[in-house]
């Protein structure tokens, strides 16, 4: 392992690779502080520069924008008390209180401290628990991997609280999209009389569309709201170092016990930065001698909210790379970064493409090392360019989704499919489909039918999936996942039933 890397760690150390690593964190940090882009949307609008990297180089600038754009959230949070991410949102409980008491400077030196506390100890369970989930995995045959795959898509339905539903729809949706053109036997399906659609529908003008557009349109609905919040935002900070030091000091549990918790979570399939931030900070209260300072401005609140979320980044790869399983929406898009330049996620990857696992170690090292001093160094910048307007911000964002999209194939027809899937994934989140569960059957859905047909092929029963004990205990758990959901979604329609009636009583 040390071997490969050195190896790895000689290849990202090199100019050009480290100015792409600058050049990623540096925007997903901007992407971050604005809030509605989110970091999805920063992954997604540097996605298609990546097409003509090699892979190493790929993955590195990658690998910068989400490590920066876990971390850009605080900005916003900090200074508008607006989230930049979904994944930020608990950081605004106590990071805007202490700005508001008059020490922006130091929330923020206190976020971004933990954010890289966070990053590295998820690098270190990455580079423990990755391989070893790979090994045991290794036994794994198309049963378990279809089984697997099920599992995961449940999974993702099931967290979309209140909407179980709308979850498994939205994710047959997004597999039956990836049935359009020729299958494995050559047959052609779902063209509709156009050759365009013969090779079916390429990952990335979907994943945008689908995401990046209805996302866009949302930020444009709720620009009156925005612009009322921004009015009057004094974005003048000084970061007291000596006093951030004394602060983190007396973190050392609960950064280590948040950063845990976020990679941890970040490692189950479809849940991410959002789940890891409100469950550390639940716990950061519970384990607190001072329950009653959280939400005024303590250091407490922002060190759970940015160490787990920036954990996230670590504990996501490791489904990602070591199953082939996205841990979350922007693991889906990485994902997709690796299968564009012919690598496939899974067991086989660490002994395959050691390198560029090394890589992607190294890569999360040096990312977490170069957010730190750019968010330090240029935090008075970042925070005036959270202001950005969302009538500036949404053609300029488009513009370049519709280039990316474009610059894959050189195919005008790509941009049709962005704009096509923009309008029905607007339409979708208007009538309050989850879109995440959409946009992993269509990351996953030519795996799941490759690894259905492969299993069929072997053995033509459909008992053997029950027959085998892995297979039988990932679709045991997707029937459990579902049951589940069922009930917390009964019970949450029950409290919203009885709560609109006490009045009444």
């Amino acid at each position: 392992m040390a071997d490969f890397f050195l190896q790895a760690l000689g290849q990202v150390s090199s100019p050009s690779v480290l100015a792409l690593i600058v050049i990623g964190v540096l925007f997903g940090i901007i992407g971050g502080s604005i809030p509605g882009f989110t970091v999805t949307m920063a992954i997604l609008v540097v996605f298609p520069f990546t097409f003509a990297m090699d892979p190493v180089s790929g993955v590195s600038l990658m690998v910068g924008v989400f490590v920066g754009g876990y971390s850009g959230g605080i900005v916003s949070g900090v200074m508008l008390g607006i989230p930049g991410t979904p994944s930020s949102i608990t950081t605004v409980y106590d990071g805007y209180p202490m700005a508001q008491n008059g020490e922006p400077g130091r929330a923020l030196g206190i976020g971004v401290a933990a954010s890289f506390l966070g990053t590295l100890i998820s690098v270190a369970v990455l580079v423990f628990f990755g391989p070893l989930i790979a090994g045991f995995s290794m036994n794994f045959r198309p049963w378990e991997i279809t089984a697997l795959i099920v599992f995961a898509l449940t999974l993702v339905a099931g967290l979309s609280s209140g909407a179980l539903i709308k979850g498994l729809l939205a994710a047959a949706l997004g597999l039956l999209i990836t049935t359009v053109g020729y299958d494995r036997n050559s047959n052609l399906r779902f063209d509709f009389g156009l050759p365009a659609l013969g090779s079916g529908f390429e990952i990335l003008p979907v994943m945008i569309g689908i995401f990046a557009f209805s996302q866009l349109m949302g930020n444009l609905e709720k620009l009156r709201d925005e612009q009322g919040k921004i009015k009057g935002v004094d974005t003048s900070v000084t970061i007291p170092y000596g006093r951030i030091l004394k602060d983190m000091g007396s973190q050392k549990l609960n950064t280590l016990r948040s950063s845990l918790i976020g990679s941890l979570v970040g490692a189950l399939p479809g849940t991410g930065g959002t789940v890891a931030n409100f469950i550390s900070y639940d716990q950061a209260k519970k384990f607190s001698k001072h329950p009653e300072t959280f939400g005024k401005g303590t250091p407490s609140g922002i060190v759970a909210s940015e160490a787990s979320n920036s954990a996230v980044a670590g504990g996501a790869f490791v489904p990602t790379l070591a199953l082939g399983i996205p841990g979350d929406l922007p693991m889906a898009i990485m994902m997709g970064v690796l299968i564009l330049h012919g690598i496939t996620p899974g067991p086989l990857m660490f002994e395959q493409n050691p390198v560029l696992v090394g890589a992607i170690y190294a890569s999360l090292l040096i990312g977490a090392v170069i957010m730190v001093l750019c968010q330090l160094l240029l935090v008075r910048w970042f925070a005036k360019i959270s202001l950005i307007p969302q009538e500036v911000l949404v053609p300029v964002v488009l513009m370049l989704c519709a280039i990316g999209s474009y610059a894959l194939n050189n195919n005008l027809f790509d941009i049709w499919v962005l704009f096509v899937f923009g309008v029905i994934g607007y339409l979708l989140w208007k009538a309050g489909v989850p879109l995440t569960p959409l946009i992993l059957g269509v990351v996953l859905g030519n795996n799941l039918e490759r690894q259905l047909f492969r299993a069929l092929e072997l053995d033509e029963s459909w008992m053997t999936f029950l027959t085998r004990p892995l297979s039988a205990l990932f679709l045991a758990l997707a029937v459990a996942s579902v049951i589940f959901s069922l009930y917390q979604d009964r019970k949450i329609q029950h409290n919203q039933l009885r709560a609109r009636n006490l009045p009444e009583q």
